[in-house]
């Protein structure tokens, strides 16, 4: 599995309502949920992504609830992954879930910068800041989790009795 894109950068301490405002989550269609995620906290979001991109923070991502919406919002924009120096555990479980990539890497979350190009081998963990010409290790996807990415999240997975 690979990922290229633009880098998106934010701070710490993103948590779900920031990534999906509450007053939105009247549905479930994941089109209008991308239609309104990052808007408080960024009202261009949504109309500088490009299908791949990728959104880089620093620590804490993902911290509050563990609503299910901040990460379908997230990947129906065109995110291709998330990297963070650290994410909420439940934000981290939930992404897998539905098959958004996600990285922890305290370098890339600290290094690169909003419009940087990244590229991403996620077989090898390695995350690469084409812009800067630098690497970042990460952990790559133990087999199980790149298996539930494979498939297309974990209810894909298990309906297919893999």
């Amino acid at each position: 599995m690979k990922a290229h894109g633009t880098a998106h950068k934010y701070g710490d301490n993103i948590d779900t309502d920031v990534i999906i405002p509450a007053r939105y989550l009247n549905t479930s269609d994941e089109v209008k949920l991308a239609s309104h995620c990052m808007c408080d906290i960024d009202e261009t979001f949504i109309h500088k992504i490009k299908p791949g991109d990728i959104l880089v923070a620093k620590d804490n991502f993902g911290c509050g609830s563990s609503r299910e919406h901040a990460p379908i919002a997230i990947k129906a924009c065109g995110i291709s992954c998330v990297i963070a120096k650290s994410f909420a555990r439940i934000f981290y479980r939930n992404a897998i879930n539905i098959a958004l990539p996600i990285l922890e890497c305290e370098a890339a979350g600290e290094r690169i910068e909003d419009q940087d190009e990244i590229e991403i081998d996620f077989d090898r963990g390695i995350i690469h800041n084409l812009t800067k010409q630098e690497s970042y290790q990460a952990q790559p996807f133990p087999a199980f989790m790149k298996h539930i990415m494979e498939k297309g999240g974990l209810l894909k997975a298990i309906a297919k009795g893999e």
